[in-house]
């Protein structure tokens, strides 16, 4: 029997849920067991794979990179969890929705710069309007809420999905813990 096919995503976040994920420790060599990491920011691959069994998306959808990336990784996964905070809420990239995008580019490359003040056009992807949780661009299987979720409920979620379970995440998770 072939093994599941997983990926991580990180989309507008602080790396918090990956770096949760690592803190799975040991365990990640049970992971390794039952699935293939394909596609992640830990990994070197580039291209998202034709099929995902299993992918975790980190952050919000803030930027027209983001809006694709995640429409191309829910075509392309069979199960998608939404991990943390601002992938299901938005939350800390969300708290720029009050402000338009070009107030932001203004404030963060021009008035807060020294030196060199422009707004840099071909490594930065053009911002969306909003910052929104994934959920709002794409349909998502499976919610695990915190900031970061902890690597003990990380685990618990991807080894219950890839046995073919759903994990029921009653008390082991709450927003912001």
């Amino acid at each position: 029997m072939s093994k599941a096919k997983m990926a991580t995503v990180w989309l507008d976040g602080c790396s918090g849920c990956h770096m949760s994920f690592l803190d799975i420790d040991e365990r990640l060599i049970t992971v390794g067991k039952l699935a293939d990491l394909l596609y992640s920011p830990l990994v070197d691959t580039k291209e998202f794979p034709e099929m995902a069994d299993v992918t975790l998306v980190e952050g919000a959808v803030s930027s027209e990179e983001d809006f694709e990336k995640i429409q191309k990784v829910r075509a392309h996964t069979k199960i998608l969890v939404a991990l943390g905070d601002c992938a299901v809420t938005a939350n800390v990239p969300g708290m720029r929705n009050p402000f338009k995008p070009e107030a932001l580019l203004d404030r963060a490359y021009l008035e807060n710069a020294d030196e060199n003040q422009h707004i840099p056009v071909k490594v930065i992807p053009p911002l969306r309007k909003m910052s929104v949780p994934i959920h709002q661009v794409v349909d998502v299987d499976v919610f695990v809420p915190g900031c970061p979720p902890s690597a003990d409920t990380i685990f618990y979620v991807v080894t219950e999905l890839l046995a073919g379970r759903t994990p029921d995440l009653t008390g082991k998770t709450r927003f912001g813990a």
